[in-house]
């Protein structure tokens, strides 16, 4: 018997956008409830909001809203995420065991590339993409995994800086998901403009990168392409500066005893506080950002310009 893939359900606004041919960008909720701390979740919200709509396009924030799979939360349902009300934290693997739980679940960016994938939409922005841990290389996200088999593209600030960007580069390569540099020719640090690590492609315009999509679909390709920019000047962190607060961040965890799905928010909370704050106001730039760049890219797919 075939079974037939559900379809999220969407806000009028979402709806209207894909029975339109409208620009739409999918933004994940994992980072508004479990991510950043109040009131820093709802100052995210709204920023990336309000790029995607300047940008010309629909913002449609992914979540499961009690069982229901959805693209773009109800202005009662994002109270609730936001205030973290019981909301549990929902990656790919768990979607389905959320949907029969009946549970209210914030997506990670490969929860938000399933449901974006199953409605149509093409753009996804984020903050980092998982990836692999460092000091642990049978550890990685399942981001990678997700980003291999699902066609969406992906518009973020690179991994997050906690992990070890050299083998998630190379991770993106064996897996076949091409990595464009937008602004930049190597692979940011999150939090941090530059690297060292080398990228093969750099389009720095939001038409250029469409057309790279397209043609990457047109050859049947059902990988992701993740569109990387560095954070936005005026709030990027020294590399340097974000590699001790790392490096010292893990060491409290390893004492702590911190493992699983709680290293990643308790690693972010420790650099929030080594570096002074600076963190969250870079988050909270390159969240903007990406949002922004994610929704030109969008309007240039629907045949706008850009």
């Amino acid at each position: 018997m075939t079974e037939r893939l559900l379809r999220p359900r969407c806000t009028p606004a979402v709806s209207s956008a894909l029975d339109h041919g409208h620009a739409l960008v999918a933004l994940e909720s994992s980072v508004l409830a479990q991510g950043l701390e109040p009131p820093h979740n709802r100052d995210a919200a709204q920023r990336m909001s309000a790029a995607v709509i300047a940008a010309g396009a629909t913002p449609a924030i992914t979540a499961v809203v009690r069982g229901v799979p959805v693209l773009g939360l109800e202005d009662e349902d994002l109270e609730r995420f936001l205030r973290r009300d019981g909301v549990r934290k929902v990656s790919a693997r768990d979607l389905g065991i959320a949907m029969a739980d009946g549970a209210d679940g914030a997506t990670t960016v490969a929860a938000t590339l399933v449901l974006a994938a199953l409605a149509g939409v093409e753009v996804f922005a984020t903050g980092g993409i998982g990836g692999v841990h460092r000091d642990a290389p049978f550890d990685e996200s399942a981001d990678l995994v997700e980003l291999s088999r699902t066609p969406v593209l992906v518009v973020c600030a690179g991994a997050k800086s906690i992990l070890d960007l050299p083998a998630t580069l190379e991770r993106l390569e064996t897996l076949g998901v091409p990595v464009v540099g937008c602004g930049t020719d190597e692979l940011p640090g999150f939090f941090s403009a530059s690297t060292g690590l080398s990228l093969t492609c750099r389009l720095d315009r939001p038409a250029q990168i469409a057309r790279a999509w397209r043609a990457h679909r047109a050859l049947g390709r059902r990988s992701a392409m993740v569109v990387v920019q560095p954070p936005p000047a005026a709030f990027a962190i020294p590399a340097g500066i974000v590699e001790e607060a790392t490096r010292a961040a893990l060491q409290a965890a390893s004492t702590a005893g911190i493992r699983g799905a709680a290293v990643t928010p308790y690693l972010l909370a420790q650099v929030q506080q080594r570096t002074d704050g600076r963190s969250v106001q870079a988050n909270l730039a390159l969240l903007e950002a990406n949002a922004r760049l994610a929704g030109e890219i969008a309007v240039a797919l629907a045949g706008g310009t850009s």
